[in-house]
């Protein structure tokens, strides 16, 4: 089956950072209410997806790389999560050192696979969650302060990595929550990313069912990343963003090019390779917008007892995702 996406939020908790639930405990009022709706998901909507459709054109043409950009020169592999929480992810189950040698055992597994391509370390922070309780302003989502950012940002400076910030934005919006991150994002190795799962645009709590970003949300992060790129004399910024449906991010058509900020449209639904192989076709090469990005669940792609991809499949897809995030 493939699950819910990436698989970490405080949907089921009060808004306090001690006692996170994955995003997978949820299931989405939109949807069947039996996780096992989405084991035959995967397969109908790649073909829903392709049929009747020109091929689609990959690598999508658009603006020549800056210099200094990231992409596609070197593949991002990230490590995602809260260090609050032992269930968000990769990044807060361990404790530091033995998160960042684990990090850098798939920096190594994914050279080996692909020596053509350098490898550039990353975390992946979330750093303003989605809560099942209303909180003080009835927003919906908890944002973590400055110094947990600071703390974070020090780890992937001792490895010479990238930081993401991400937000799930609950009854909030993406416009309401960028801004106090600006000060992170006028450091030229720090990045960003949206996740639709918590976009609560019709007034639902988060992790009743799946939220949604429209290309006009994805084109304003665009615009006010390019706008920091320009003002602070950055190399362009990156901006990923979370996909496992298409209802997730509408008008993706319509996502714009710009050479100051580098999109990638990244699957992290979870599940058996077959399934998520299927998701990746009807919801990131189906539709392209730039780069594509995937994210692996060293729990969830198991928990029935299947194998987790390999470096080596994920190389085999069309195209090769250039950002890679562990959970």
């Amino acid at each position: 089956m493939i699950g819910l996406g990436a698989g970490a939020s405080l949907a089921a908790q009060p808004a306090a950072p001690s006692k996170p639930a994955t995003k997978s405990t949820a299931k989405p009022a939109a949807q069947p209410q039996n996780e096992h709706a989405y084991s035959t998901a995967g397969s109908s909507a790649a073909a829903r997806a392709l049929a009747g459709k020109p091929a689609p054109v990959w690598p999508v043409p658009g603006p020549t790389p800056l210099p200094g950009s990231v992409l596609p020169a070197k593949r991002i592999v990230a490590y995602y999560g809260n260090p609050f929480s032992k269930r968000m992810g990769v990044l807060g189950e361990y404790p530091k050192e033995e998160m960042l040698a684990r990090l850098d055992r798939e920096v190594a597994a994914w050279t080996r696979a692909d020596p053509s391509t350098p490898v550039q370390p990353a975390l992946h922070l979330i750093t303003t969650v989605a809560q099942g309780d209303s909180g003080k302003d009835g927003r919906y989502r908890m944002r973590h302060g400055d110094a947990l950012t600071e703390r974070v940002y020090g780890w992937a400076k001792e490895k010479n990595a990238l930081l993401f910030l991400d937000v799930q934005v609950g009854l909030s919006t993406i416009q309401q929550e960028f801004p106090r991150l600006e000060p992170f994002l006028s450091r030229p190795d720090v990045h960003f990313g949206m996740d639709p799962e918590f976009s609560m645009k019709d007034g639902t709590r988060p992790g009743k069912k799946i939220g949604t970003y429209d290309a006009a949300d994805v084109n304003w992060v665009i615009d006010q990343l390019a706008r920091i790129v320009t003002e602070h004399k950055l190399p362009p910024k990156i901006l990923v963003v979370h996909r496992f449906t298409r209802p997730m991010l509408t008008n993706a058509d319509r996502i714009k090019r710009d050479p100051r900020v580098q999109v990638v449209i990244h699957m992290d639904g979870w599940g058996p390779p077959s399934l998520k192989r299927d998701s990746y076709a009807a919801y990131v090469y189906a539709e392209p917008v730039q780069f594509t990005g995937f994210k692996l669940f060293y729990k969830n792609d198991t928990r029935y007892g299947g194998p987790m991809m390999t470096p080596a499949q994920l190389l085999a897809l069309t195209p090769k995702p250039l950002y890679i995030q562990y959970q």
